[in-house]
């Protein structure tokens, strides 16, 4: 039997109660499988003999939905063995930082003892999740950089097409954080070097995408399947469509064309050993492809009435 091992933020970083790592770890004990934590601090590379790294077991409870969590508790700790029949799970929560990139250097080395890690942190490595959004036809009219010259070049294109409003935020974060809507009436060059200054480098404009009053599409992707799509949409006079921030949500059926995008984007990254994909949509455009650690997916389930985790479980 397969090992599951999941790499997790400290318990006290999450929202347990809807947490998908936790879901995705509690359908797995479910379901009968040798499945257990570890956290940062227990995570390590020594070379030249097989680490033994301390892991969590854990028990819990399902809300009568089957989604939400109403228990979550750590259990006894033990120790694994890196080794083929083992299946590590990368579930630490972005930004894409130096901390980030680190751990994703050490799970390469891991792969030489023949565990296999979802998603491949090559695969991570090489897509932001961003930027490679925006290299598909389909996407918004996108600038990237700390350049005020080209910044300007761009802001008087948009302007042309008739654009007075502009969306500024960072490239590697994550939950709407630092996404400012500025009016182009405002001293918008300004507002973007403060920008650029407070994330110290490039950062991303688009135009205000008024699709965003109607609502964002999530949609989730495992092996190239969909497991089902939300429409968020955002409270009244506000653009952010984040749950977290009151956002309401319901079971969406996507376009052709939504659905053309996604799955050419699962083919092409399934390439590089990235299974897991979460898409944000606005209109038909794919705004990000989330592949660091894609969440709602208790949201998700619940628009569905069933845990979606299940089809992960069938499918890994």
């Amino acid at each position: 039997m397969k090992k599951h091992i999941l790499l997790i933020d400290p318990l006290e970083k999450l929202v347990i109660k809807k947490d998908s790592t936790l879901m995705l770890a509690l359908t797995m004990k479910k379901r009968g499988l040798d499945v257990t934590l570890i956290f940062e601090e227990d995570f390590y590379v020594v070379n030249n003999q097989v680490p033994k790294l301390k892991v969590y077991d854990f028990d819990g409870e399902f809300e009568d939905d089957g989604c939400y969590i109403k228990e979550f508790k750590l259990g006894a700790t033990r120790f694994w063995e890196a080794d083929a029949k083992s299946f590590l799970h990368m579930r630490l929560d972005p930004p894409f930082d130096g901390r980030y990139l680190r751990f994703l250097w050490m799970q390469r080395y891991f792969k030489t003892l023949g565990v296999e890690v979802l998603n491949d942190p090559d695969g991570v490595l090489l897509f932001n999740e961003k930027l490679y959004a925006y290299e598909h036809k389909s996407s918004l009219e996108t600038y990237v950089g700390s350049s005020e010259e080209g910044f300007s070049i761009y802001v008087k294109e948009i302007m042309t097409k008739g654009h007075t409003e502009l969306i500024l935020k960072p490239l590697d974060l994550y939950q709407g954080i630092g996404v400012q809507k500025i009016s182009l009436k405002d001293n918008y060059v300004d507002i973007f070097n403060k920008k650029v200054k407070e994330y110290e480098g490039p950062v991303v404009a688009q135009p205000f995408a008024k699709e965003v009053e109607k609502g964002e599409v999530r949609s989730f992707y495992f092996k190239g399947k969909e497991l089902g799509s939300i429409l968020k949409v955002p409270k009244e006079g506000e653009y952010l469509a984040n749950i977290a921030q009151g956002a309401s949500y319901a079971r969406y059926e996507l376009t052709e064309g939504q659905r053309k995008s996604c799955e050419d984007i699962c083919a092409e990254l399934a390439g590089y050993g990235v299974h897991w994909i979460a898409f944000d949509i606005l209109g038909e455009s794919v705004s990000e492809v989330n592949i660091t650690c894609p969440g709602l997916v208790v949201e998700v389930s619940k628009a569905y009435e069933r845990n979606l985790c299940e089809d992960i479980v069938d499918m890994l």
